[in-house]
């Protein structure tokens, strides 16, 4: 009973949801969820870790970024069986449709092109105080 609360208490989160919904369509790394979802990588990383816990994720490393994605087999039988329904659900919700559209277009290189460059003003001013 454990593993099946762990598993719904995974789905219950509204950014978590999202996540699962955009990993549908493709495997991501933090830095792409957290801009889609305009909360902070340590956020995202937490609902990783949360989703992965529960058997809904998988990861695996690509050079410096580490890729999620939907679970294709997950380890318990209710697991599968929410994730099934899970693709159905929310299909015409306007939040999640536009998400999706936007996560069709995002660039990892530019997220993490930008990100550094936000990092070195923040050190420069830094050293300038």
């Amino acid at each position: 009973m454990r593993d099946l609360i762990r598993v719904l208490k995974a789905l219950s989160d509204p950014n978590r949801m999202r996540i699962m919904k955009m990993l549908q369509e493709r495997e991501m790394c933090v830095c792409e969820l957290a801009e889609l979802l305009g909360i902070s990588q340590p956020s995202v990383s937490r609902h990783m870790r949360i989703l992965t816990e529960a058997g809904l994720v998988i990861s695996h490393k690509v050079g410096m970024w580490v890729h999620y994605l939907w679970n294709p087999s997950p380890p318990k039988p209710y697991s599968a069986s929410l994730l099934f329904e899970l693709k159905k659900w929310l299909e015409q919700d306007p939040q999640i449709r536009a998400l999706l559209k936007q996560a069709s277009k995002i660039n990892r290189e530019e997220i993490c092109r930008k990100q550094a460059q936000q990092r070195s003003r923040r050190a420069s001013r830094r050293v300038s105080q």
